[in-house]
């Protein structure tokens, strides 16, 4: 990759769903609209929007969980290919909103952080133990916490298990899908700073599906507004929220402004 290069593009970007209504319709849904941008090294993007404006699907399209009905996706200047998960999860990995229904509840954390390590590398069992306890101690978390299963554990130390296997890999880019809407303000504001530590300690890039504006305005570099598939705004988080051109900004901005005075 060279220095021009951006660590991530994305160009033209298209999902299409066919819903079915009945037994012979069909309903064609645009979730995603040519959608096109990109991401340097150390950048955090927030990606926001109402309601079904595509951004989840998005933040799965570029994780690999859904495939794109058009459209590309570069990493450090490769082609991403959907179902090759081997290649796209050592460069970018994603974090669920919800970990209690993404952590798998028969499996202590140890085996949860351990089986990307399996799958995906060469490491001896010892050296994966070894990468296992200093990606819990990376994240706040004890060693023994690999002994635990998930429903043993309160709803932030679900979140920092999550991150944990998001970054056991040392990929270059994490997408975050609501990551921290569950948790409550104590919370979210201690994930926040282990997301910032944790970027600037591992050189991360981020992406960031969020509703909540104060947090986009306090760890985003960039914003990207979507609205029925396509993005209508898009710039530095502080310019856009300050002097936001789109209708679709201003409403989500006055929301916001709405529920926080409550």
């Amino acid at each position: 990759m060279s220095e021009s290069t951006p660590l991530l593009q994305v160009r033209g970007l298209s999902k299409t769903f066919h819903n079915r209504i009945g037994l012979l319709r069909r309903q064609k849904v645009d979730a995603v609209r040519s959608v096109s941008f990109d991401l340097e090294v150390g950048q955090t993007l927030a990606i926001v929007g109402e309601a079904g404006s595509g951004k989840s699907t998005l933040a799965r399209i570029l994780a690999g969980v859904i495939e794109p009905s058009d459209g590309e996706i570069h990493i450090s200047g490769e082609r991403m290919v959907h179902g090759d998960y081997q290649t796209r999860c050592k460069l970018l990995r994603m974090i669920f909103q919800d970990p209690s229904s993404s952590l798998n509840p028969k499996l202590r954390v140890g085996r949860i952080l351990e089986t990307p390590l399996r799958l995906n590398t060469a490491l001896s069992p010892e050296a994966r133990e070894e990468r296992v306890m200093a990606a819990l101690r990376m994240v706040g978390l004890l060693p023994d916490h690999a002994l635990f299963y998930p429903s043993m554990l309160a709803a932030g130390q679900k979140q920092r298990v999550a991150l944990a296997r998001a970054v056991i890999l040392n990929p270059l880019i994490v997408v975050a899908d609501e990551t921290l809407a569950t948790l409550d303000v104590s919370m979210r504001s201690q994930m926040i700073n282990l997301l910032l530590e944790m970027q600037e300690n591992m050189g991360l890039s981020y992406i960031m599906v969020a509703n909540d504006l104060g947090v986009v305005s306090h760890i985003s570099d960039e914003v990207l507004v979507m609205h029925e598939g396509r993005v209508v705004e898009r710039g530095k988080t502080l310019q856009v929220f300050t002097d936001p051109q789109h209708d679709v900004t201003k409403r989500l901005i006055s929301n916001y402004d709405n529920e926080y005075r409550r």
